[in-house]
């Protein structure tokens, strides 16, 4: 308990360094120039309490070379204006002056991208210096690069998706053209929008211009006529998004089923004593979900078959929803022709997956969205699993998982190994959000299991060059393999990378799902569910 409490106090302490974006003095001079910081800026955008941060560790631990770039140097995230859902995109002036960093790029992307997935409206608040040009080559020409940003906000308009810009500091080169690909363009006195700057227009073509009469708000109101609505500061471009959010009318809703959200009957606070990341002490998988559902109710689906995965329906925050959980308790089952043998939790055996594609497919059959709970090791190997046809069930959950139409959200307790991973919905299958807790374990294997196998290889590769390592040396190359493994397993370094969107407090688990059907819920479309050809 302790132990799990102590991991959340970090990733606390380290959010609010990360919240400092540039430091006390960036910030001072962001005030100096009379405007506010994005996170003041959203302060006052959103409802009172309302903003959820996707992405914070965006970039953690990167670009240190260049100073840092703390939360990419952009702030994304859910809030509601006058109580309607929306996407915020953010940049922090403070960072770099807003500069777009490779991961900046992508972290607005997937912002844009969990838009796109729940047809969630969004709202940018523009404040950047454009490309960091020491690293333009990773952030200009690829599909996750710069310009995939401008393609997106093409394809949100075309797709219904509402999208308001307010400049409210420098908007400069190429990315001049997202506010105006949006629906509202709002712009403060004393911005700047243009496609070059007047040094660079003085280089290129000889005209001295100022900054203002070359792209200022009064010249972009009156003149060139691209903003609909010109703001004297920040405050009352903030407060005109409000007031013209809150004139939008509702749209058709998804056909998730919700009731009246019911408190788990059991304390969500017990869940620190309950998990355990020893493998010595199994815990119970169903105890923790007992702690987030709706009023602690599950109705198990298939509980004596395939035990080591467990499937079901329950509610989250009243939604209906089906449950995909690896099971951490060791469990007796029979195989076909009546032998008993004992199944270790965490691994996935060939009943466990048919029962979770089975699943998987009736919850897209009855429209009933997805939660899956990770704390995989992977399935199982050897030869009884092999001519089980462990590779056929694994393939048929893949593909249920890989096909399926109703949302998708993944919660990474534990470990998440290899294609235990995968067949569990990982980051590569389309979860609309990845959330996980700071015990997350996130690799192609533990870092115990993969510092041995590449110690075991190096040893060979020494000994046939000659050289044989005494028992030392290869416990000294264990060790410090084992440390860097362990380093990029750390749920942080996947949130650095955003292959996570956000690392919860256990407790806070119901809650961040909740946040994540309710996005979900605005996107009422849902194709025909086909699997194409399944194993058997």
């Amino acid at each position: 308990m302790r132990f799990l409490a102590d991991l959340m106090s970090q990733v606390r302490n380290e959010g609010e360094k990360i919240c400092e974006g540039g430091g006390p003095k960036a910030i001072e001079n962001q005030h100096a120039k009379g405007r506010l910081t994005a996170r003041e800026r959203i302060a006052l955008l959103s409802d009172p309490g309302t903003f959820f941060e996707l992405g914070i560790y965006a970039a953690h631990g990167m670009y240190e070379e260049w100073g840092g770039a703390p939360a990419a140097g952009v702030i994304t995230g859910l809030a509601r204006i006058h109580t309607r859902m929306v996407m915020i995109i953010a940049n922090d002036a403070t960072v770099k002056a807003g500069a777009f960093f490779p991961m900046t790029s992508k972290k607005v992307i997937r912002a844009q991208n969990i838009a796109i997935e729940n047809h969630i409206p969004t709202i940018y608040l523009v404040d950047s210096a454009g490309v960091f040009l020491p690293l333009q080559e990773d952030v200009f020409p690829d599909t996750d690069d710069f310009g995939r940003v401008f393609r997106n906000n093409a394809v949100m308009s075309a797709l219904g998706i509402p999208q308001t810009a307010a400049i409210m500091g420098m908007c400069v080169a190429g990315g001049g053209y997202l506010p105006v690909m949006c629906d509202h363009v709002l712009m403060t006195d004393g911005s700047g929008l243009f496609l070059a700057g007047p040094a660079l227009v003085q280089a290129a073509i000889g005209q001295k211009v100022s900054a203002e009469e070359l792209g200022g708000a009064a010249m972009h109101a009156g003149i060139s006529g691209t903003v609909d609505f010109r703001e004297p500061d920040d405050k009352a471009c903030l407060a005109r998004i409000r007031s013209i959010v809150e004139k939008w009318g509702y749209r058709r809703q998804s056909p998730w089923d919700r009731k009246k959200p019911i408190e788990p009957a059991l304390a969500t606070e017990e869940i620190y004593g309950i998990y355990d990341s020893s493998s010595a002490r199994p815990y119970d998988m169903e105890e923790i979900l007992a702690r987030v559902l709706d009023g602690s109710r599950f109705d198990e689906y298939k509980p004596e078959y395939g035990k080591t995965l467990i499937c079901g329906y329950g509610r989250i925050g009243g939604f209906a929803v089906g449950i995909v959980a690896n099971q951490k308790l060791h469990a007796q089952q029979t195989d076909h022709e009546g032998h008993k043998r004992i199944e270790f939790g965490g691994v996935i055996y060939t009943e466990s997956a048919e029962k979770a594609a089975r699943f998987i497919m009736d919850c897209n059959q009855n429209l009933i969205p997805l939660i899956f709970f990770h704390d995989v090791n992977g399935f199982m190997v050897g030869r009884d699993a092999e001519w089980s046809g462990i590779i056929k069930a694994g393939a048929k959950m893949v593909n249920a998982v890989s096909n399926s139409v109703v949302p998708k959200i993944t919660v990474i307790v534990g470990g998440s190994f290899g294609a235990g991973h995968y067949a569990m919905c990982g980051k590569a299958f389309d979860p609309r959000f990845v959330f996980a807790w700071p015990t997350a374990r996130y690799a192609v294997m533990s870092g115990d299991a993969a510092a041995g196998t590449l110690v075991e290889v190096k040893v060979k590769q020494l000994e046939r060059g000659g050289k044989k390592l005494s028992e030392e040396e290869k416990k000294e190359l264990f060790e410090s393999t084992k440390r860097t493994y362990d380093e990029q397993t750390d749920p942080r370094y996947g949130a650095a990378r955003l292959w996570i969107d956000k690392i919860i407090d256990p407790i806070e688990t119901r809650d961040a799902i909740t946040q994540a059907l309710e996005a979900s819920a605005l996107n009422p479309d849902v194709p025909e569910f086909k699997v194409g050809v399944l194993q058997t």
